[in-house]
């Protein structure tokens, strides 16, 4: 089991960059893969960026490439930052893991953290 816990997030202006952290917690934290998804208002969750479990393998959607880069700051933390954030960034993001994450199937997720960028 593993416990998620996002922060970071709030009301940006674009332009602005934004560091998201996703703390993990619970017997079998650290031992998986995370991602972040994200979704934002009237549509739905989609995959944003992932890492591996030993923070040396990344992928992103093609979406936020360049933009986005995630990162392992210890073996429970994963880190997202996002430059140069536009309005349609917002949303709130989640993390999440488990041992399917890299197929699209996390099984355990965070509550999220809201990001509002404004313009």
């Amino acid at each position: 089991q593993v416990q998620l816990v996002e922060s970071g997030g709030g009301l940006v202006q674009a332009g602005d960059s934004l560091d998201l952290s996703c703390v993990s917690s619970g017997p079998t934290s650290g031992l998986y893969p995370v991602a972040w998804f994200r979704q934002a208002p009237g549509k739905e969750r989609e995959f944003v960026a992932l890492i591996g479990t030993y923070g040396t393998k990344t992928n992103y959607a093609d979406s936020v490439a360049g933009r986005f880069t995630i990162s392992k700051v210890n073996a429970n933390t994963v880190n997202l930052r996002i430059n140069t954030l536009k309005p349609e960034d917002t949303a709130i993001y989640y993390c999440a893991s488990g041992p399917a994450v890299a197929g699209g199937r996390p099984d355990f997720w965070g509550p999220g953290t809201q990001v509002i960028v404004s313009s």
